[in-house]
């Protein structure tokens, strides 16, 4: 049996595990913003549709001047792309046939956009005793040797964020090895915008920051990110892209999220007010929970896989950790959803627990 890669394809893992598709689905394996896209994208739909006869702006225009307004930083720092998911692709190519670092558990795209490319992965583990916390020594002792350290800002899976200090001691250690630091911010904006490391990237040329403009802002369908770094890297990183790949609706509607302060602040109340909830609930429950600043945790029942499969039966999808090396399907994940939503499956896992 083979289990998507990803959450959010419910349909998808219901149908690889043969199972029926039930008429209610609350998909928990997916993190997005539970409020849905900002208001100002729906009220701006009809005038949006003008901009789908026409060619977008090759460099991702008015979006990336947004981006630079939004981070104070000037637009030469700046490359925009068809989701982070694009940009990581193409940021690959940067490390064909070179070594790169990473430390699981974390996003499975890493790996795979490398080893797409003939980049040769150097693998750290995170210790599960630990609670998969960064092996900060392991890693800087390793950076001599590699070529370029991914490293998850909050992680993903475990929703772990290095702390300032953690996260200077590796990029001070690769300047000093000519290593890059490749720092994926896609749930950055669940934390403090001020723990975003593109405030210091003028003193640090060699560090890259990923984001995604997918979880916060609810807008998985229309592929949108960016990264910001050196103008040399961007450059770079632009040239390898193809002509056009951001969409202009793309363009506009990141645009209009970008302005959404309050809608951003009630997010990160409510991603924090539920994840304090769930995890009381979970220990509670005598579950063992990492400590997530992010809009999801992971905790590890006892019979994580039975639990998975009566929850599926119940039309409820957690996200797997088959894929997650070091955590081989004994951990779940759970992404931070409505409080009714939450309500219910606490009910359903309650239940189950009663029976074990």
């Amino acid at each position: 049996m083979s289990l998507p890669e990803h959450g959010a394809n419910s349909v998808r893992l219901y149908e690889s595990m043969d199972l029926p598709v039930p008429d209610r689905i609350l998909d928990f394996s997916e993190n997005c913003n539970p409020a849905g896209p900002p208001a100002a994208v729906k009220e701006a739909w009809t005038d949006l549709l003008s901009t789908i006869t026409s060619y977008p702006d090759p460099d991702g225009q008015p979006f990336k001047t947004a981006v630079a307004t939004f981070h104070h930083v000037d637009e030469q720092w700046v490359v925009v792309g068809n989701g982070a998911a694009e940009l990581l692709s193409l940021l690959a190519r940067r490390y064909r046939g070179k070594c790169v670092l990473l430390i699981d558990p974390t996003f499975s795209e890493y790996r795979a956009t490398l080893q797409a490319v003939g980049a040769e992965v150097v693998s750290i583990q995170a210790e599960e005793a630990d609670d998969f916390r960064l092996p900060i020594a392991r890693i800087v002792d390793t950076l001599p040797k590699v070529a370029a350290v991914y490293l998850c800002t909050p992680n993903n899976p475990t929703g772990i964020l290095p702390s300032a200090e953690e996260l200077m001691t590796v990029v001070e250690a690769a300047k000093r090895s000519g290593t890059e630091v490749v720092l994926d911010e896609a749930f950055i904006d669940f934390v403090d915008e001020s723990r975003s490391f593109i405030h210091h990237l003028q003193n640090y040329s060699h560090v890259i920051v990923v984001r995604s403009m997918t979880k916060m802002y609810a807008i998985p369908g229309i592929r949108l990110g960016y990264i910001v770094a050196h103008p040399k890297i961007v450059t770079t990183i632009k040239g390898a892209a193809s002509h056009w790949h951001v969409n202009g609706v793309a363009a506009e509607i990141g645009v209009l999220c970008l302005r959404e302060r309050s809608y951003c602040e009630s997010a990160i109340v409510h991603a924090r007010t539920e994840r304090q909830k769930m995890t009381e609930y979970l220990r509670a429950s005598r579950c063992r929970v990492i400590d997530s600043v992010a809009n999801y945790i992971i905790f590890a029942p006892r019979e994580a896989q039975l639990l998975y499969r009566h929850l599926l039966s119940k039309g409820i999808v957690l996200r797997h950790s088959e894929n997650f090396r070091g955590m081989d399907g004994r951990w779940l994940r759970v992404g931070m959803k409505s409080t009714e939503q939450m309500i219910i499956l606490r009910e359903e896992m309650t239940k189950w627990f009663e029976e074990q």
